[in-house]
């Protein structure tokens, strides 16, 4: 078996999750391909997010390896986590923002987070803040921004450190039809400059909008695996 294919940024092998006797993920088996969009669908509480921690180690695994741009987690000290996590971008659905901070310094965390120069980070902040329209935000705090408004910055905080994965937990779970084709909008535009973003999501309509593989996770078993054709293609 070759774990370590120039290919694939992430591989899962025969992975297992269990919280005491429940079995949270059985037997995952998934390749993932550099600068792929992918899509992990299906019910609630069917591992879809379990399985997204597990990449960048929020959780242990219980059973089984993954393997991260050529790193096996099994193997990794705990001291390079953090350097792990610096590759990944995490777009939460509740959005995650510290809400005593500006919009500013909840984007400049990351920026600071990943090594960026001091003097450096104010113009990347801006430029990314821009990048997702919210430009003359930065003395904002997050309780006095709109649903669709906060996850514009929680995207912004996630691409600041210009991380290789972007991973998106139910991103528009929480948001009417517009603010949710912003933010796929801006996750796509992200996958052309070259990152692999991971979506997890039940809504159908923006997963057929935006084309891409499309996994099913039912139970904690991965059930089926399906190419929706890019509507640019």
């Amino acid at each position: 078996m070759q774990f370590y294919d120039k290919n694939f940024i992430i591989r899962v092998f025969h992975v297992h999750k269990r919280y005491g006797p429940k079995n949270a993920l059985i037997d995952i088996r998934l390749d993932i391909t550099e600068n792929e969009f992918l899509f992990i669908t299906g019910p609630t509480g069917a591992g879809k997010t379990t399985l997204m921690k597990l990449f960048y180690m929020g959780e242990p695994v219980s059973e089984g390896q993954i393997v991260i741009d050529g790193v096996n987690l099994s193997r990794i000290p705990r001291r390079r986590i953090p350097m792990l996590r610096r590759k990944f971008g995490i777009i939460f659905q509740d959005y995650k923002l510290i809400p005593t901070k500006t919009v500013y310094e909840n984007v400049a965390l990351v920026a600071e987070a990943v090594g960026i120069r001091q003097r450096l980070i104010r113009k990347k902040v801006d430029s990314v803040l821009r990048t997702v329209g919210m430009d003359g935000k930065q003395k904002s705090f997050p309780p006095g921004l709109s649903g669709g408004e906060q996850q514009r910055v929680a995207v912004a905080r996630a691409i600041a450190g210009d991380p290789r994965i972007i991973l998106a937990d139910e991103p528009t779970g929480s948001l009417d039809a517009a603010s949710s084709k912003a933010i796929f909008d801006l996750l796509r535009e992200y996958h052309r400059r070259g990152a692999t973003v991971i979506v997890a999501t039940h809504d159908t309509e923006l997963i057929r909008r935006t084309g891409g593989r499309v996994i099913v996770v039912e139970q904690g078993r991965l059930q089926t695996s399906t190419v929706i054709p890019r509507p640019d293609c």
